[in-house]
């Protein structure tokens, strides 16, 4: 019986990275009995991506963002634009710095068959020189859980290549689209959990993708007070505090919500307080 899966990404202005993460996409090694379906979020690209991706890869559905759509909000379009067009049988987050290795859907499609579909398949990605592990699934402590051949449940996602079964969206839903870039791939699997949904690791690495500086802008001493306030608030920020709020209001608890608010901006006020990477 045949299986579908929509691949939902969302780019901006990084024309070569998007146009390597589709090409590695479609040498990917596919199972006879599946079909992709490439949904990508142009969202006010400049630089010509769009034009390209449909010179390039004129199979892939290319949807037109505002120019302020961000990370969250884009991947909740390319989702949205998806359930209009199919009943799919999975759909697959994609980030489009990501490079993925050309078993990565096949073992992800294996790994959530294990699973029955019933939960979460998490990739964890590596740097471009395969040295050190990037981006996947995480320990309550924050710590990365490194593949090792089996699934091993993990506490949060990133958002960097996810695989989520029909039964998963039928419970869940789509990504909640209130926040612009950051938190999304954090509340999803916390809202999923609730439902009784976990979270698990790939059983082997999926890709490559290069790791984002460790600390923001606004942790940062040396970064005047004026820019680690705009990096902070900037739609951009890993822990903008109105929506960080929101989702530990919705997740922690008032109290918890409370206490990192204020502890945020103790931190923005005083960054040498903290110790740095």
């Amino acid at each position: 019986m045949k299986k579908t899966i929509a691949i939902l990404i969302t780019c901006h202005n990084r024309k070569e990275k998007t146009l390597q993460c589709l090409e590695a996409l479609f040498q990917n090694t596919i199972p006879e009995n599946v079909t992709l379906h490439v949904f990508l979020v142009d969202d006010g690209s400049t630089d010509g991506t769009g034009i390209a991706v449909s010179d390039h890869f004129p199979e892939v559905h290319i949807v037109k963002g505002n120019g302020k759509l961000y990370w969250n909000k884009g991947m909740h379009l390319a989702w949205q634009s998806a359930i209009t067009f199919l009943d799919f049988d999975y759909y697959l987050w994609l980030n489009d710095d990501t490079v993925l290795f050309t078993n990565a859907i096949q073992c992800m499609i294996e790994d959530a068959h294990k699973m029955e579909n019933k939960h979460i398949i998490c990739g964890t990605t590596q740097s471009r020189d395969l040295l050190d592990y990037t981006y996947g699934g995480k320990l309550k402590n924050g710590e990365l859980i490194l593949p090792n051949g089996y699934l091993q449940e993990c506490f949060f996602i990133n958002g960097n290549c996810v695989l989520i079964s029909k039964n998963i969206y039928n419970a869940v839903g789509t990504l909640d689209p209130i926040y612009p870039h950051a938190i999304g791939d954090y509340e999803y699997g916390f809202r999923a959990r609730k439902k009784g949904v976990k979270s698990f690791v790939a059983s082997k690495a999926i890709g490559m993708c290069n790791k984002n500086a460790s600390l923001p802008k606004w942790c940062l001493p040396h970064v005047s007070f004026y820019n680690r306030l705009k990096n902070l608030y900037s739609p951009l920020g890993s822990s903008h505090p109105y929506y960080f709020f929101i989702f530990e209001v919705k997740h922690r608890g008032i109290a918890t919500a409370f206490l990192h608010f204020i502890t945020i901006h103790v931190r923005l006020f005083f960054p040498k307080l903290w110790k740095h990477q």
